[in-house]
């Protein structure tokens, strides 16, 4: 018998555990046999204020400081680029960040950033505050966190079924059963599934899939060179350990839940696209691996109570920018289950009763 019972031991799931723990008993109820094994294992791992939109920014300005805090950001910067015709794009990204310092960049600045770069792109954007995040450290640190809070974690422990009976969720899973007065879904791609089991009205959460490829190439990317983001959506790259560098092309394929695995047209279209931006010589592909991104249907995150008050609540639909986003975010759903307040963050946007009439 616990509190709180959290399904799912991902990035949300585990930042929701560090907050809780302590203040209230916690158990974390985990599918596979290790926490993190699908969105959060294979992040991009970068921290940026303009990813996501304008009401993803408040979540992810406010876990900067913490983040930095415990070392988990390393500067990188990035710059958004534009080619002939995008510039367009750069005014609308400015437009909507305004608060946001930027620089706009022209054609001599861009090839001092970005060597090798072809002709045809003349226009950027400067964020300099954009990071690296070490994820599994966070990771792992909010997981610690919760262990040292008295939460319980247990893995393998896929949820078959729940039924709200006297009050309490009585929870059927592969490790056994378990109950709870309140139930939170952090079960990322399978947050409808979830739901669905346990007689809980789905909101429309759907997975989407995203390849990313390490690339061995000549020159080996400069240590210093920053996320480099296409302004029109088509591609991102980042360089790696080694001279390494991690490519994108920046897909969003509708796909069930489940281990997914890149297309082999995903990774030729992302190193088309890499050829066209820059004249590196691409020696190997070394590694190649696909995450889920999940996205309610108006793409910004779900926390809070469902409006069946049977303390069924949502920490869900986080997209790409669940990490960046996890300090916040995960303060303002505790500050909601404990009944605390939400902080200084409106949680309204997020709240699950919002697709009450869907």
């Amino acid at each position: 018998m616990t509190d709180i019972a959290i399904v799912g031991a991902g990035m949300a799931g585990a930042s929701l555990a560090a907050e809780l723990a302590g203040h209230t008993s916690v158990l974390i109820l985990e599918a596979e046999s290790q926490p993190g094994f699908h969105s959060t294992g294979r992040s991009a791992a970068f921290w940026s204020e303009s990813y996501g939109g304008p009401l993803i920014q408040p979540l992810t300005a406010a876990s900067g400081p913490a983040l930095a805090a415990q070392g988990f950001l390393r500067p990188r910067g990035a710059i958004h680029l534009a080619e002939a015709g995008g510039e367009k794009a750069l005014a609308a990204l400015a437009s909507a960040f305004a608060g946001l310092a930027m620089e706009r960049l022209g054609r001599a600045a861009l090839e001092r950033a970005i060597p090798g770069l072809r002709p045809g792109w003349n226009e950027g954007l400067a964020e300099p505050s954009c990071a690296d995040i070490d994820v599994a450290g966070l990771h792992a640190a909010c997981l610690k966190r919760a262990k040292a809070g008295g939460a319980a974690l247990v893995t393998d422990a896929r949820l078959e079924r729940a039924e709200r009976i006297g009050g309490r969720w009585h929870i059927e899973t592969g490790a056994g059963p378990f109950e709870a007065d309140v139930l939170v879904n952090a079960a990322g791609a399978w947050a409808d599934e979830i739901a669905r089991r346990c007689g809980e009205r789905p909101i429309g959460i759907a997975p989407y899939r995203r390849t990313i490829i390490q690339l061995r190439i000549d020159p080996p990317a400069p240590a210093a060179l920053p996320l480099v983001v296409d302004a029109g959506g088509r591609f991102y790259f980042k360089p790696e350990a080694g001279g390494r560098l991690w490519l994108s092309p920046h897909d969003e394929a509708l796909c069930e839940a489940g281990d997914c695995a890149p297309e082999e047209l995903d990774v030729a279209i992302a190193i088309d696209r890499l050829e066209k931006v820059v004249d590196w010589r691409i020696e190997r592909v070394e590694r190649k691996w696909a995450g889920l991104r999940s996205f309610a249907p108006d793409r910004l995150p779900v926390y809070g109570f469902s409006n069946s008050g049977s303390g069924f609540f949502w920490c869900a639909g986080q997209g790409g920018f669940g990490i960046q986003t996890a300090p916040a975010a995960a303060a303002m759903a505790a500050a909601l289950l404990l009944g605390t307040g939400s902080g200084p963050i409106d949680p309204a946007p997020y709240a699950a009763g919002r697709f009450a009439a869907a």
